[in-house]
Parts: structure tokens; sequence; C-alpha cells
């Protein structure tokens, strides 16, 4: 494990070290995820190892849990005792978990729904914008979000233009549902409902879903680098 007794150390340095470069650096010294620099005679920074160290945990971090986050707990490391830290880092792993069991129901779901055959459906097989609602566990609001969005648009029933989800527009719906639970973003969603509803439905799907497990596990890879980091720095406070 590294110690902090190393020889003073410039800027570039540091940004060497760490990946980073010199602005960065600075950058992260303004936002308190480097602790202040001492100053040779001539106003130079000086730096240490204790600068490293925080700027690599704060690097993997940032991949973890993303750089707001990051910056938080790699502050609280200088600012804060140390069970406020492992409180912060034990929420960190606690979000991924609840990611990871998401992603594993909506791995289920998914599976089920695209299997669900919506071929000789009679009109009053739609459901009606409350009725879905109920069904999904969500705001009738959300559903009209998702139609403006164009995720899962129903049809347009006249003289009042009311909304029915026929049952493959109710399926989107569903699709959207647990493809949201699992930690998709609306813009992700608008690229890839146009190909789920072209065919392919349960391979896309199958893909979309893969490559969340390998964000997840990227970035709980990225918690564990930055625990040697972290437990390096918390060791000089």
């Amino acid at each position: 494990m590294p110690t902090l007794k190393s020889p003073a150390m410039r800027t570039v340095d540091v940004a060497r070290r760490a990946g980073y470069s010199v602005q960065q650096v600075r950058n992260l010294e303004r936002d308190g995820v480097l602790p202040p620099a001492a100053r040779s005679a001539a106003g130079y920074r000086i730096y240490g190892e204790l600068h490293v160290q925080s700027a690599l945990a704060y690097r993997a971090l940032a991949a973890g849990t993303g750089p707001v986050e990051a910056k938080r707990i790699v502050r609280a490391v200088h600012e804060c005792p140390a069970s406020e830290v492992l409180a912060l880092l034990d929420a960190a792993h606690a979000r991924l978990d609840r990611e990871r069991t998401d992603l594993g129901l909506a791995k289920e779901a998914a599976a089920a729904i695209s299997a669900e055959l919506v071929d000789d459906v009679r009109p009053s097989d739609a459901m009606s914008v409350s009725e879905l609602a109920a069904a999904l566990g969500v705001r009738p609001s959300t559903l009209r979000h998702w139609d403006a969005e164009g995720l899962a648009v129903p049809d347009r029933v006249p003289p009042r233009e009311t909304r029915r989800y026929s049952p493959a527009q109710t399926r989107d719906a569903r699709i959207v549902h647990q493809l949201r639970s699992a930690g998709y973003r609306i813009d992700q969603l608008r690229t890839l409902m146009p190909s789920l509803r072209r065919g392919h439905r349960s391979e896309d799907i199958g893909a979309a879903l893969a490559a969340r497990d390998v964000s997840i596990a990227a970035r709980s890879r990225a918690l564990l680098d930055a625990a040697v980091a972290l437990g390096t720095v918390l060791g000089a406070s």
C-alpha cells in the first residue's frame, strides 16, 4: 500500500501520477477534492502523496458514483470523521445493490413480456390511461409523458381523442416501465424503443439489459479500485 512519505511534488507530477491534466489537478484542489497545497517561497504549489492518493480516489469514485458524489465523498475524507465517510461509501454500494436487484427483476419481466402473443386481439382488449397506470403502478401523467416522448404511444379514439392502449402498445409501456426501473434514462429509451417495435424484441431487450449489467459491474469495480486510495487518505486523517 502506498505511504504518505514521499518527496515534494509539482503540479505536473501529481497530474502524471493521477492521469489528469495540470489544470484538472488545480481544479480538484479548488473544489476541495485535494487538500490545499503548500507553497514554496516563490509561490509554487508543493504537493505530496496525500494529494496523489486523493486524486486517484476521486478518479475511481467518479467512475463508480459520478463526479458529484465522488467529490462529496473525497471532500468528506478531508473534512469529516471517518464514520461519515464510511457511511457515504456504504450508501454508494447500497445504490449499486438496488440497481442489481432492479436489473434482475427487469430481466425476468422483459423475458415474460416479450414472449406474450398480441395477435388476433379484439378492440375490447385495449386499456385506458387510468387502467394501464393502475396495472403498472405508475401515475397517468407518467404514461402521458412516455406518449409525448414517443416511447409508448397509444391510439387516439374520437371524438375526444381519448388515449387507448392496444395489447402491443400496452406491452411497449410495460417494457418501458421495466427498463426505467432498471435505470434507463428517457433519452436512452428514445433510441431503443423504435428498434424494439421493428422486431427482434427479445434479443434487443436482452442486449440492452446486458449492457446495463456491464455498466453496473464496471461501477462496482471502480468502487473497489477506489478503496486502496481512500484507505491511504483516511489513514492520514
